[in-house]
């Protein structure tokens, strides 16, 4: 049985999560899914918009994911070794950054194959959240 991994924050989920997800279900016979908890988006100077609970509800209700696990720190190689993963997958966003190429070799040397799938352009988390914050500001002006 060949397992794949992924993890994120999927703070208002959207069609390039969904992507991901079906795309990395099409390479693998199990899917887990890393959802990042509250605590660790925090440390990363973020603040996520839904609490992880329901974040992790929303991930595990999706048909192309077969589990989730809370995603505690960024040791994603130590994660992947200890759920049997043999393919992690994530954006291509990252791909090329030096510390991806620094995540190929220490993924390979376990024998574990890192494969990139497109991000899915003109959609994003941020992007949405921007948008969001523009609404709720032109609502307050209406307001006045």
């Amino acid at each position: 049985m060949k397992i794949g991994y992924t993890a994120g924050v999927y703070d208002l989920f959207h069609i390039g999560h969904l992507n991901l997800l079906k795309n990395a279900k099409g390479l693998c016979d199990k899917l887990i899914v890393g959802v990042t908890v509250d605590e660790l988006v925090a440390y990363k100077g973020k603040k996520a918009m839904i609490p992880y609970e329901d974040r992790a509800e929303i991930v595990r209700s999706i048909k192309y994911v077969d589990a989730v696990v809370p995603q505690y720190d960024m040791d994603k190689l130590t994660m992947c070794k200890k759920l049997g993963a043999s393919i992690m997958f994530v954006g291509d966003d990252w791909y090329g950054t030096e510390k991806w190429k620094n995540y190929e070799k220490e993924f390979a040397a376990e024998g574990i194959k890192i494969v990139y799938f497109p991000y899915t352009k003109g959609t994003s988390s941020t992007q949405i959240r921007k948008a969001l914050q523009c609404v709720r500001q032109d609502n307050l002006e209406d307001v006045k």
